[in-house]
């Protein structure tokens, strides 16, 4: 086979598949129109009148160019004024329906995007961790505002612009013929040619279309992982080189949209050519027949008018198509993330944990990421009764965080069962699980807002008393009174204009204030000096009394007080016992401690 046949037949299976994936995509979407299947009824009926106003004008001109070549006595006063009341008339439903058309079918759109953000919002909330591990951020943002604008223009014009130009297309072909049938399909024979260059120059304009909104993503993707990244950017003077990363996808944006516009200017000039075409067929062929007297005059000058009318529906028709299919691609990128697997969920039958007491145990657990395989534990067993203090302490990769991500179903084991008070975590519910669990993390993360709507968190709708109290036993409620506004003070975005140790606090405060029985501090003090470090700690020893504490320890001065100490490594839990019996042993746990204090005295020393 020829390379121009397979390169055709590859077309040909490209739109084949095309078109099956947009009738699937067509078939998914109509649910969101079915809320407002009235208004697009009445929508559509509006667009059906505006047609028939805009038809009506080519005939009320032929009929006063005919009465004024053949019998100009009857063309008196009174006969155009009535012409000139009905067009009024028809102009005046014609505003009426376009109005309707213009607010109330936008806003139906506008409901319809709003209905899916607020879908892909609640479904991107169940996701789990593994989802955000392997996505842009970026990306996500990009299709939750721009590709959802396009799908609004899609779902209100769509339907409606196609509608007209049918109407418009059939309805001229039929008063047409009334007038020559050969003439007509003269005109007509023209057209399909119009519509091959048309769809081709489209086609190609929606191809890079699909990349340019793909490249789009890559760009916020990489603008906010920069802007996120600028303390960081500029403390190593790295600027040149975020520019030079940025300049790469900024020029591959250029490329693509360079390529689209060069399509378009080949879809216009085919217009173009076309009109004329059409134009100059109509006024040769229009011209012989009339001076064959196979048409007078006024039908000549109607035909004109018709022209237009077509010519313009043709226009639209492609127009939309572009529009369809940047819909369509918007509508594409949706249901791709509504695809996205929901991994963890509530089970069938799923009840509420009820009170918890905090006894948590592990029964032959094992976890492996499922995007490569990457065993990270294996046969883990671990009992834990309410109150105790566990600590996890081991090399980095071990597994200690992700151990602890298990406890509220972050990440599902892939082997073995996870009980609290007795119940497997996967037979209740995931928000009465979590809602027994409390998190202070290394990496703390405020929302944008006020100190006191970011302590709220911890329990939405919390008084005001709630919330101070909670911050006292974080020991964070004297620096809180030091600032600005107090509570009301504005923290920036992540928590920017706090120190690191009042951030840490504030955390705490919020996990003081969910008062949960079961507590996971993951490496909470590693990044603090050392008096917000002592801060810190005393606040944790505070919160984690009476609870059952997971502790992951950076600092391993913090944990010898702990009931129990893990160590655990890639071969799982390699020893377990308190901190005297480990020093006893004088094993890894043993090695471990003593290379952090000689480490802690030499920094001491300098």
């Amino acid at each position: 086979m020829r390379s121009g046949e397979k390169r055709k037949d590859g077309c040909k299976l490209e739109s084949t598949q095309q078109k099956k994936r947009s009738k699937g995509l067509i078939r998914r979407f109509a649910p969101y129109f079915r809320k407002y299947v009235w208004i697009m009824i009445f929508d559509l009926f509006c667009a059906a009148l505006t047609t028939v106003c805009e038809l009506a004008l080519p005939l009320i001109v032929q009929q006063l160019t005919n009465r004024g070549i053949s019998d100009i006595a009857s063309l008196t006063l009174g006969y155009i004024l009535r012409i000139g009341a009905l067009y009024i008339f028809l102009k005046l439903v014609d505003v009426g329906a376009t109005f309707f058309m213009a607010s109330i079918g936008h806003i139906m759109g506008t409901k319809i995007e709003t209905d899916m953000r607020r879908d892909l919002f609640a479904h991107l909330q169940k996701l789990s961790f593994a989802y955000f591990d392997n996505t842009k951020v970026g990306q996500i943002m990009s299709r939750i505002t721009t590709d959802l604008f396009d799908v609004t223009e899609f779902a209100h014009h769509c339907p409606e612009e196609f509608f007209i130009a049918g109407i418009k297309i059939i309805g001229s072909f039929v008063i047409l013929c009334t007038m020559s049938v050969p003439l007509t399909l003269i005109i007509f024979a023209v057209l399909p040619f119009m519509l091959i260059a048309a769809t081709y120059f489209n086609r190609k304009m929606q191809q890079q279309f699909r990349y340019q909104r793909q490249q789009l993503g890559e760009i916020n993707a990489q603008v906010e992982d920069s802007l996120l990244g600028v303390r960081v950017v500029k403390s190593f003077a790295n600027e040149p080189l975020e520019e030079e990363k940025f300049e790469k996808g900024n020029m591959r944006f250029y490329n693509i949209k360079r390529k689209r516009y060069l399509y378009m200017g080949g879809f216009e000039a085919s217009n173009k050519f076309f009109d004329g075409l059409m134009y100059i067929v109509v006024v040769i062929a229009g011209a012989i027949f009339m001076m064959n007297r196979a048409i007078d005059p006024s039908q000549l000058v109607a035909y004109l008018l018709y022209i237009t009318t077509l010519i313009n529906s043709i226009h639209r028709i492609v127009q939309f198509t572009e529009q369809f299919q940047s819909g369509m691609t918007g509508v594409e990128r949706f249901f791709q993330i509504m695809d996205a697997d929901v991994d963890i969920f509530d089970e069938p039958g799923a009840k509420d944990i009820g009170a918890v007491k905090g006894d948590v145990s592990f029964e032959h657990v094992g976890f492996s990421y499922m995007d490569d395989g990457t065993e990270v534990l294996s046969n883990i067993n671990l009992d834990v009764k309410a109150g105790e203090n566990i600590a996890l302490v081991g090399p980095s990769g071990g597994g200690k965080t992700t151990l602890c991500n298990l406890i509220p179903r972050f990440y599902d084991t892939t082997e073995g069962t996870i009980r609290v008070d007795g119940k497997d975590i996967r037979t209740v519910t995931l928000k009465s699980l979590r809602g027994q669990i409390g998190f202070v993390q290394q990496d703390v993360y405020l929302f944008s807002g006020t100190v006191f709507e970011n302590i709220e968190y911890g329990k939405p709708g919390a008084t005001r008393e709630e919330v101070i109290g909670a911050a006292k036993m974080a020991g964070a409620h004297e620096f809180i009174e030091s600032l600005s506004n107090g509570y009301d003070t504005y923290v920036g975005e992540r928590g920017v204009k706090l120190s690191g140790g009042q951030k840490q606090r504030i955390s705490i405060a919020r996990a003081f204030l969910k008062n949960p029985p079961i507590l996971i501090l993951d490496e909470a003090t590693s990044a603090l000096d050392n008096e917000s470090e002592r801060i810190v700690q005393e606040s944790l020893e505070k919160l984690a009394k009476g609870r059952t504490t997971f502790t992951i320890a950076h600092r391993l001065t913090t944990i010898k007080n702990a009931t129990k100490i893990l160590v655990l490594t890639a071969n799982g839990i390699e020893e377990s016992g308190t901190h005297k019996e480990l020093m006893r042993k004088k094993g890894i746990y043993y090695g471990l401690y003593n290379s952090y204090t000689e480490m802690t005295a030499d920094t001491d020393t300098e």
